[in-house]
């Protein structure tokens, strides 16, 4: 254990990419302690290959076709009609586009970049405090890779052996909750501060509003019904996915064929950088395994902790901290073998711990020294990243309460997997 955690944060120091620094620590590992490299490339050669990872670079697609085919200015009108109206209407909007925008995208860096410039300008527009509406904006994001269909999901599900389609549709009430718990921060702040409604045009208006947005809300729609009734794999769904965002892309006339070459090129790029990460966490699992890391850490965790709400409390603190300093897809890839031992030991169910993972692991990318969602909307907002990260510390706090009732409530998880599957 001292010389493969050694090795991978002494490269992390260094700035190594992560997933060299899984790689070559696993490499110095098997020369030292003599295990196969042939099994070691192997493996990472396996970790590309599953059915499942094509899910990845669908889903990533479809969200991009999404934005790049204008369909997010009318899901943006839509919210804005739809709860406009309400205390800290914009703020309303914010949360409730970021909801329907992760049926689509499936990640919070993928929220915060496409429709983040839009929401950010709407509130300033409408005199919100910058810090709020910053604040807003990047707590709302953490909800795209919790709704279905999500990227971080898949990632669980390939690490820890779990049903794809039960870990997408167990994030479809967390997801919910995590929106009730903002907007009602919002509302409150909101009365204090006396930010301003959108008037509220009548049922008329909303109802064509409705009509116009009715082909992208379905998105998320199809993808769970195709997956819930058997119809079809996830991966399968993704691929039905992109080839809805394009016809609708078409239909609306936002998307010409000579968008596809550079949104096809973007997807390529980031779905590259994503499945080296998963081959490197999958050699890297190997060696976790041949050092019988997760059966020694289990037993040790059970002769410490025998509760378990002790150990979930427990758990999530290091998964904060651990997403506080790592990407979060690494940091899946890296940790999902290692936990799980443990959260069998403790008959914990895997779909809630996916979830209560990838939730952890989410709230981190709004955190320094590592915050995607900070780097992204300090590069949004032409702010330092000093003060978006200052900004963000309430939103931060009320994902964290969020975060709380979903560890200590299971069947907000497990519920809808259990009736729908």
């Amino acid at each position: 254990m001292g010389v493969l955690f050694a090795c991978f944060f002494g490269f992390l120091l260094i700035r190594m990419p992560v997933g060299f620094c899984m790689l070559c620590s696993s490499m110095i590992y098997a020369l030292v302690y003599d295990e196969s490299l042939d099994m070691l490339l192997s493996r990472a050669v396996a970790g590309s290959s599953g059915f499942t990872l094509l899910a990845l670079a669908f889903f990533m697609l479809a969200g991009d076709i999404m934005n790049r085919g204008g369909i997010t200015t009318r899901i943006f009108n839509f919210a804005k009609k739809l709860v406009g109206w309400l205390p800290g209407g914009m703020g309303m909007v914010n949360v409730v586009d970021s909801v329907i925008f992760a049926g689509m995208s499936g990640s919070a860096v993928a929220d915060a970049a496409g429709i983040g410039a839009m929401e950010l300008k709407a509130m300033k527009d409408d005199g919100y405090d910058d810090d709020f509406a910053i604040s807003i904006t990047g707590g709302s994001s953490c909800i795209g890779p919790i709704i279905p269909p999500s990227i971080s999901g898949v990632v669980f599900a390939m690490a820890s052996g779990v049903s794809t389609g039960a870990m997408l549709i167990g994030g479809i009430l967390p997801g919910f909750l995590m929106a009730l718990v903002q907007m009602i921060y919002i509302y409150i702040v909101a009365k204090k501060r006396n930010y301003p409604r959108i008037p509220f045009k009548g049922f008329r208006d909303l109802g064509i509003s409705a009509i116009t947005t009715l082909p992208a809300l379905m998105t998320p729609v199809i993808i769970l019904g195709c997956i819930a009734t058997g119809v079809c794999t996830p991966t399968e769904a993704s691929v039905i996915a992109v080839v809805y965002a394009i016809i609708l892309g078409f239909i609306v006339k936002d998307l010409s064929i000579k968008d596809l070459p550079s949104i096809l090129d973007d997807t390529i790029t980031t779905t590259m950088g994503v499945l080296f990460i998963v081959s490197a966490a999958n050699s890297f699992g190997y060696i976790i395994t041949a050092a019988q890391i997760p059966t020694k850490l289990a037993e040790m965790f059970m002769a410490v902790i025998t509760n378990k709400y002790v150990a979930l409390l427990i758990i999530n603190v290091f998964l904060l901290c651990v997403g506080m300093v790592m990407e979060s897809l690494a940091a899946l890839t890296i940790l999902v073998p290692i936990l799980m031992p443990v959260v069998y030991s403790f008959g914990i169910d895997p779909v809630h711990f996916g979830i209560i993972c990838i939730l952890n692991i989410t709230i981190g990318m709004l955190t320094p020294p590592v915050g995607m969602v900070l780097f992204t909307l300090a590069n949004v907002t032409k702010k330092p990243f000093e003060k978006v990260a200052h900004a963000m510390l309430p939103m931060i706090a009320i994902n964290c309460i969020s975060l709380l009732i979903i560890t200590y409530c299971p069947p907000l998880v497990t519920w809808l997997p259990s009736i729908m599957l």
